[in-house]
């Protein structure tokens, strides 16, 4: 049995006690609720009969009448409790006060009130309350947050962060800002999804277990399907699909899409994450670059707040060649480097390498250290080396260089994009090239060659412009979060010890 604490023991007892006095502390018919708080607030009407539930949050027992507040999904109320009015289902009303309210109720239960409005002298608004009813008996006491408003400070508060990560439920309990962090996340999401909507592109769903973990150079999760006695992996992307269904003949698609990599996890890493995957056929990555700027724009002109203005948002974003940005944040000129040359030059500039990393391995991790954290508005990386973009068409004008731009804000990748690949020789070859690269790594960077998305190449795929979106590092953008985990419900944790009594 876990261990528990002497206020867990004191509470579990006021369970048997009120089990014994016939009063089940887990009902189970529906509560009629009249009102949410925030409409009893805006339409307040003086000694209006209402029912509301919620979260008992405050509470002060001052004899005969105390006073408590209420919490329920849109917000706050005062509520008023009187010995000479209040009953409930199985006691009279001195019992229900005495002993119902004041030994058996606690700060953290779920409870309904039936009662009439009024304004109490310091004209808040509040509940005299005529019925009380227990919806769910609280055995572990929430932490009690005290906020000296006079002195500006707060007292005991649910701050530390791995517990915030962790028990999220009581995170989103005890601080109020947690929840405008999520609504805004879905508001973002939603908006998105109502902008490509309007421009005509189709949302569409593709499978998270795939015989064959493409689209991306990854580590993948490995399980295993029993009836079908194979090995099978999450998704690390969903890019081949999509691409599939271009092929097959629409005209635009995406997919807000859970991905899956078994790899490192940092204050902007999390090993599921949420991808926008957008292709578009007939485009390529310079008119995906003008969209990607239109709807940027639009989502941050949606959601900016006053003190975000050291962003410039204004348009063309610039447009700055990779190797461009690495010579003036080094020195070097990595062009025709081969890859001794950039390990040479990763030991100048102290940047970790090593015999498993590959050409483009080590040009990402130098631009990742020395450049990246220099570009805080936002501004297009171009024109790739084609050893970085294995999915990516061939520049058009550059030798050895590809049609591919990350978009950078506030010093980090937001998306990816390229002018993808439809030459199906071209593509294998790449991908047999990768596949070399991967087994030097020893998996450390996992590429498979999906065979079947070959064969859909050879059917023909249009010229097609795709861009990943990451959903989370936008979030973190536009609420000013400097960590992951901030915009995630349940961020990825180490399992918990638990204390056994």
């Amino acid at each position: 049995m876990p261990y528990l604490s002497e206020q867990q023991i004191i509470r579990r007892k006021k369970l048997d006690k009120l089990k014994s006095l016939g009063i089940n502390p887990y009902p189970s018919e529906e509560y009629s609720v009249t009102s949410s708080i925030l409409d009893i607030k805006k339409n307040f009407i003086e000694k209006k009969n209402i029912s509301i539930s919620g979260r008992l949050m405050r509470f002060r027992f001052l004899g005969k009448a105390s006073f408590g507040e209420i919490k329920d999904h849109t917000g706050y109320i005062q509520v008023y409790f009187s010995q000479n009015y209040l009953y409930s289902d199985k006691m009279g009303k001195e019992d229900t006060y005495n002993i119902f309210l004041k030994k058996l109720i606690d700060i953290g239960d779920i409870i309904g009130v039936t009662g009439f409005l009024f304004k109490t002298k310091m004209n808040e608004i509040t509940i005299r309350v005529h019925k009380l009813t227990l919806l769910s008996k609280s055995i572990r006491p929430l932490p009690q947050v005290k906020v000296d408003k006079k002195n500006k400070k707060i007292y005991d508060a649910f701050s530390n962060m791995e517990q915030r990560y962790r028990m999220r439920y009581v995170d989103l309990i005890v601080n109020d800002h947690v929840k405008e962090i999520f609504l805004k996340r879905t508001s973002i999401i939603q908006k998105i999804r109502n902008y490509l909507d309007n421009k005509g592109y189709l949302e569409v769903d593709t499978p998270i277990l795939q015989s064959i973990p493409g689209g991306a150079v990854a580590r993948p999760f490995e399980t295993y399907h029993n009836t079908l006695g194979i090995p099978l992996y999450l998704r690390i992307a969903n890019e081949l699909y999509l691409k599939r269904l271009i092929i097959g003949g629409f005209h635009g698609v995406y997919e807000f899409s859970r991905n899956f990599r078994n790899e490192g996890m940092d204050r902007i890493h999390n090993p599921e994450f949420t991808v926008l995957e957008l292709y578009i056929a007939y485009k390529d990555y310079y008119w995906m670059m003008n969209f990607t700027e239109e709807l940027m724009k639009y989502i941050w002109n949606k959601f900016q707040e006053k003190e975000n203005n050291h962003i410039n948002f204004n348009t063309p974003f610039p447009r700055i060649p990779i190797l461009d940005s690495i010579k003036k944040y080094t020195g070097f000129d990595l062009e025709k480097m081969e890859e001794e040359e950039l390990r040479t030059v990763c030991h100048k500039l102290h940047i970790e390498e090593n015999v498993k990393m590959s050409k483009a391995k080590l040009i990402e991790n130098i631009f990742e250290e020395k450049c990246e954290k220099n570009y805080i508005n936002p501004t297009f990386i171009i024109d790739y080396p084609i050893e970085m973009s294995p999915l990516t068409k061939r520049h058009r004008h550059k030798e050895n260089l590809s049609e591919r731009f990350e978009l950078l804000i506030n010093g980090q990748e937001i998306a990816n994009a390229y002018s993808e690949l439809n030459d199906p020789i071209d593509q294998l070859d790449r991908l047999r090239k990768q596949m070399k690269l991967s087994k030097k790594n020893k998996k450390d960077e996992f590429m498979s060659i999906d065979q079947d998305f070959i064969r859909a190449l050879e059917f023909g795929m249009p010229p097609t412009a795709g861009i990943g979106i990451g959903i989370d590092r936008l979030v973190m953008l536009l609420t000013k979060k400097y960590s992951i985990q901030e915009v995630l419900f349940f961020p990825q944790m180490r399992p918990e010890k638990w204390r056994k009594k």
